[in-house]
C-alpha cells in the first residue's frame, strides 16, 4: 500500500534550482536512505514531505490520517523544561485517559449496578490498552537508558545538556510517539556504536515506514531496503541497500557512458561519410550523402551522462619525519568533579604509538575519548600518569565542534589569518579544490553549514605539515563523498593519526589498530571493525558462559558440596566459544551465498524483462527454468539459516 507519493514536484530559491520534476512514492513498511551531497535538496524534500515548505510546482499525496514524525537536525525542547518532563509530555492523552478511567472506576463503585458507567469503563480500558497504556512508562525507561539517559539525567534542564544528548534525546521522543511515518535527518550523529547497535536493532522491527538521511554507510545498510539518490536536481530510486545502491549507479553510470560514446563515434563516422560523398561532386553521391543528412538529422541523440560534480580534492603532507616513537602513556587517569560529584572518566591508560600506525579510538559517550586527546595534545593534565611525546612530533587538531574557526571571520580571512604568505589569487585556488568557488570564499564561517566547517578545517589541517593527526569524529557532516575522498587521503599519508570515531565504516576501511577507551583503560584490537566486534563478542560470550556455569553450579550444590573445578571451567568455555564461533561463520557463509543467489536471479529477470530478448522464446524458457532452480536453491539456504538462526 502506498502511503506517500510525489509527482513533478520542483522547488525554486530565486534562480538556484533545488530540485526539479521529482516522482517518487513510499510503500507501507519501506525502509528509505535518501543520500546526496551536502546542499543537494535532502532537507528542503524533507521540508515539503512534513508540510514546513510547499513545493513551486508538482503534487504530493498524503493521507489526512498519515502520522508523520520528523527528527530534524536542530530539536524544538523548551530549555527550561527537564529531561523526564519533555518526554511524559507526549503521553499528555494517556495520562489524561489514566485520569477519565480513575474518575469512571469510582462512579462505578458508587454505582455498581450502573451498566452504562460499567460499558463506559470497558472501553475506556480497552482504548488505553490498545494505545499502549499498560507499558508506555517501561518504555520510556527502556528508550531512555538505551539512549544513554539513566535516572540522574531525569531532572536535567534541556539547557544544561550538550548538543549530541539534545539529539539523542530528540530521537528516544520521536521513536516514543511511534509515528505511521517516521523521517530521521541524520540521526547517528552523537550516538556511539553500542548506541547505534540498538537503533538498527529498533529500526528493523518498527511497524511504519521509515526515510533516513544519513551520511553513515555501515547504518545505511543495516537499515534500509531502497535509497532514494538526489543527484543534478532530480531523484532516483534504486532497489537495495546502500552497498547495492553504490553498485547499481556505477553500472548504470557506464552503461550510460557507453551508449553515449558508442553514438558519437557513429555520429562521426556518418558525418565522414558524408563529407566524402559531397567532396566526390557527383550527383548520386549528393543524393547518398543528403539521404544520411537527413536520418542523421532525426537520430535521437543521447545526452552526455552527467559526471560527478566537482569532488574536494585533499592531500595530507608532513613537513618533517617524525621518530620512530611518536606517543607513549603511562597509567593515564582523568575525572571531573568535586566530592561526591567527583566522575571518573578513565584510568590506568597505557598506549604505544609508532609512527606511520592509523590508530582509532572507541569507547561509550561520556568515557573521555575528546579529554584523551587534549591530555595528548597537553591541552589538559592528566590526574596522574604521563604522556611522553616523541622526536621531532607534530600535531595537527581537527575538533569536531569546529571551535578552532573564527565565526566572524569570511572563509578566505580564516585562510589568510593563518597562512599569511599565501597571495589571494592561491589561497581562492585551495579553497576552490575544497568546493569554495567563486563568491563563496566571502561567506562568513558562522553562516556555514555543518559540512562546510568540516572541508574549511580539513584545509587548514591539510596545509599544516604536521606528521602526527589527532581527529575527533572528523567524518561527521561529511557526505558520503566527502568521506571517501577523505579516506584515501588519510589513508596515503605517511605520517601518524589518532582517531576519535564512530563511523563503522570508516573503521573497517583505516585503523591498523582499534583502541577501546573505559573507565579501567584501554582494550587494544589489532584489526579493524569487524575484527574487534568479533573479538568483543567472544569475550562477551565467555563471560556469558561463566554466569551460566556458576548460576548452574549455584543452583545444583550446596556450600558443602564441590563446585566445577576452574580448569574444568575453562575447558567448557573455550568449548562453547568454539561452537559458537563455527555456526557463525556457518551463518556468514550462508549469509553470502543467499546474496550471491539474489543477485544471479536479478540478473536472469533483467535478461527475461530485455525487450532484446522478447522474440526468442527458447532462452525465456532457458531463463525460466534457471530463476525456478535459483529460487529452490534460496529457499532451501533460506531455511538453513533460519534454523542456524535459532540455535544460536
Amino acid at each position: 500500500m502506498i502511503v506517500l507519493s510525489a509527482s513533478n514536484l520542483t522547488k525554486v530559491y530565486g534562480t538556484d534550482v533545488i530540485i526539479q520534476n521529482v516522482d517518487f512514492h513510499v510503500n507501507d513498511g519501506d525502509r528509505i536512505g535518501l543520500v546526496g551531497r551536502n546542499g543537494a535538496g535532502k532537507t528542503t524534500l524533507l521540508n515539503m514531505i512534513t508540510g514546513e515548505l510547499s513545493p513551486d510546482e508538482g503534487q504530493l499525496f498524503i493521507p489526512n490520517n498519515l502520522r508523520i514524525g520528523y527528527l530534524k537536525q536542530r530539536d524544538q525542547f523548551n530549555p527550561e523544561g527537564t529531561v523526564m518532563g519533555e518526554i511524559q509530555a507526549i503521553f499528555v492523552p494517556l495520562k489524561n485517559l489514566e485520569e477519565e478511567i480513575a474518575r469512571t472506576a469510582d462512579q462505578v463503585a458508587n454505582n455498581p449496578h450502573d451498566e452504562r458507567l460499567l460499558h463506559k469503563l470497558d472501553d475506556l480500558q480497552q482504548e488505553y490498552d490498545k494505545r499502549g497504556g499498560y507499558t508506555y512508562k517501561s518504555e520510556i525507561t527502556g528508550i531512555l537508558n538505551s539512549m544513554a539517559f539513566g535516572p540522574d539525567f531525569y531532572d536535567k534542564k534541556i539547557s544544561s545538556l550538550s548538543g549530541g544528548e539534545r539529539t539523542r534525546l530528540a530521537l528516544a521522543a520521536l521513536l516514543l510517539e511511534k509515528p505511521d511515518l517516521l523521517i530521521l535527518d541524520e540521526p547517528t550523529n552523537h550516538l556511539d556504536i553500542g548506541t547505534l547497535k540498538w537503533l538498527e536493532q529498533y529500526l528493523s522491527s518498527y511497524r511504519g515506514s521509515i526515510i533516513i538521511v544519513s551520511h553513515d554507510r555501515y547504518f545505511l545498510d543495516r537499515s534500509v531496503n531502497r535509497i532514494f539518490e538526489i543527484e543534478h536536481h532530480k531523484l532516483r530510486s534504486y532497489e537495495g541497500n546502500y552497498t547495492a545502491f553504490a553498485e547499481k549507479k556505477r553500472q548504470i553510470r557506464e552503461a550510460e557512458m557507453r551508449a553515449y560514446n558508442n553514438q558519437q563515434r557513429e555520429i562521426a563516422r556518418q558525418e565522414e561519410m558524408i563529407r566524402k560523398m559531397k567532396e566526390r561532386g557527383t550527383e548520386k553521391l549528393a543524393k547518398r550523402a543528403q539521404s544520411r543528412e537527413k536520418r542523421l538529422d532525426a537520430l535521437e541523440r543521447l545526452d552526455r551522462p552527467e559526471g560527478n560534480e566537482g569532488r574536494m580534492k585533499i592531500q595530507f603532507q608532513q613537513d618533517f619525519q617524525s621518530g620512530n616513537d611518536v606517543l607513549i602513556t603511562e597509567n593515564l587517569s582523568k575525572s571531573f568533579g568535586y566530592g561526591t560529584n567527583r566522575r571518573q572518566l578513565f584510568a590506568g591508560v597505557d598506549m604505544d604509538i609508532k609512527r606511520g600506525e592509523k590508530i582509532c579510538i572507541v569507547g561509550k559517550n561520556g568515557v573521555g575519548k575528546t579529554t584523551l586527546l587534549k591530555i595528548l595534545l597537553e591541552e589538559l593534565a592528566p590526574d596522574s600518569g604521563r604522556v611522553k611525546i616523541g622526536h621531532n612530533v607534530t600535531f595537527g587538531y581537527y575538533d569536531q565542534g569546529q571551535q578552532l574557526l573564527n565565526p566572524r571571520n569570511t572563509v578566505l580571512e580564516e585562510m589568510k589569518e593563518t597562512y599569511r604568505l599565501y597571495t589571494d589569487t592561491h589561497m581562492r585556488g585551495l579553497l576552490g579544490r575544497f568546493l569554495f568557488k567563486n563568491d563563496d570564499v566571502f561567506l562568513t564561517v558562522g553562516d556555514l553549514s555543518g559540512g562546510e566547517k568540516a572541508r574549511l578545517a580539513l584545509l587548514k589541517l591539510m596545509l599544516g605539515g604536521a606528521n602526527t593527526l589527532l581527529l575527533d569524529e572528523p567524518t561527521n557532516h561529511m557526505d558520503i563523498e566527502s568521506k571517501e575522498v577523505f579516506e584515501e587521503a588519510l589513508s596515503e599519508f605517511p605520517g601518524t593519526a589518532i582517531i576519535v570515531s564512530h563511523d563503522r565504516y570508516f573503521l573497517q576501511r583505516i585503523p591498523d589498530r582499534i583502541l577501546e577507551l573505559s573507565e579501567e583503560g584501554v582494550i587494544e584490537y589489532l584489526g579493524k571493525y569487524d575484527y574487534y566486534m568479533e573479538k568483543k563478542e567472544e569475550i562477551q560470550s565467555g563471560k556469558r558462559y561463566l554466569e551460566s556455569m556458576n548460576q548452574t553450579a549455584g543452583d545444583r550444590f550446596d556450600e558443602s558440596e564441590t563446585v566445577i573445578s576452574a580448569e574444568e571451567r575453562r575447558r567448557l568455555n573455550k568449548k562453547a566459544e568454539a561452537e559458537e564461533r563455527r555456526k557463525n561463520r556457518q551463518k556468514q557463509a550462508l549469509e553470502q551465498e543467499m546474496a550471491d543467489l539474489e543477485e544471479e536471479m536479478s540478473s536472469v529477470e533483467t535478461q527475461m524483462c530485455d525487450e532484446n530478448n522478447s522474440g526468442d522464446y527458447e532462452l525465456l524458457a532457458e531463463l525460466g527454468t534457471r530463476l525456478e532452480e535459483l529460487k529452490a536453491k534460496h529457499d532451501q539456504v533460506f531455511e538453513e539459516w533460519m534454523m542456524l538462526e535459532e540455535e544460536i
